[in-house]
Formats: structure tokens, sequence, C-alpha cells
């Protein structure tokens, strides 16, 4: 097996790990923080917006099994790339959106994507942040599998069924079989 891994912002860290949590040939996915300029942030101080950070995921996954456009695809189904600094009732620029590269291939990849998305109509004035990852900082261990471990908490039943019934919709091919 070989594995990649791809960095992706797009809201709430607890939305997006959920999502991809279901995807076919993903072996892990860890909430964290990137794109900031504090050492070793705390979700207080990320919250608070001085830190310069987003609320990331770091998604590793089976190459032999998905593609990094693949993870793309998803990402970019299931968050707004349109709106800066907001996603749903988040505010702040650490729930931007964001794809942070690992490499040259992947920045490749990345703004090629885009490119076809805005080309296509599907989205019109996308604002994902397309950068280098410098540091990705794990999150807090409560704040890993937070769906999971709290399937009945308000902002959860609010926020992550609808991604999930979305991206189930488009991309039923990419989903783990339970």
């Amino acid at each position: 097996m070989s594995t990649a891994t791809a960095t992706v912002a797009g809201g709430c860290f607890w939305c997006v790990e959920a999502a991809f949590e279901r995807v076919r040939g993903v072996e892990s996915v860890v909430s964290g923080y990137c794109g900031g300029h504090a050492d070793d942030p705390t979700y207080e101080a990320v919250c608070s917006g001085t830190t310069g950070h987003a609320e990331a995921v770091q998604v590793t996954y089976d190459t032999d099994e998905i593609s990094y456009r693949d993870i793309l695809e998803v990402f970019f189904t299931i968050h707004d790339p349109t709106t800066e600094d907001r996603q749903g009732p988040d505010v702040g620029s650490q729930y931007r959106s964001g794809v942070y590269y690992h490499d040259e291939e992947q920045r490749r990849v990345v703004e090629e994507y885009i490119d076809e998305l805005e080309a296509s109509g599907e989205y019109s004035g996308i604002v994902t942040e397309v950068a280098p990852l410098e540091t990705f900082y794990r999150a807090e261990e409560k704040h890993q599998d937070y769906f999971e471990k709290n399937p009945n908490q308000p902002y959860c039943q609010m926020q992550i069924p609808p991604k999930l019934e979305k991206m189930a919709a488009k991309h039923a091919d990419k989903l783990a079989d339970d």
C-alpha cells in the first residue's frame, strides 16, 4: 500500500473530518490547524481569529484506492469555496477555504482542478487559498473524531448530515463500504 497526505480547510474541522472518514481509501483523518503565525495554537486561540490559522484536516489515503484529485472532488463538494472566511454559521478567517499542498504535483493538480471548476460554471469566484503546507498542528484530542463521539451535539446535527448527503449523492462511488 502506498499512502499520501492531503491537507484541506473548509470551515469547521468537525464537518470536514466527518465527511472524509466515510471516503473509500482514506486511512486516517486528523483535525488540526495550519496557515497561521502562532506556534502550537489551541482551539480557543484559533477561534479568536488572532493566530491566522485555519481549522483544517489532514487526510492520509491509499493512493491505490483513491487519488488526490478524488480527494479534491469530495472536498469541493462538502463546502462552499466561493465564500471568503465563512462556511455556514461559522465566520472568520479560521473557517476559510484552503488547500495546503505538500509538493509541486499537488499544487499543479489543485490549480488545474480549480480552473476546471470555474470553467465548468459549477462555481464562480472561487476564493480557496492555495498555499504550501508549512506546519500542521494536531488539534486537541477532544476534537478528533468529534462527530463520531458526539453525534447528538446540536451543531453537528444541523451542519454535518447535509454535507454527508450531498457527498453521497455526488460521490457514491467514492464512499467506503460500511
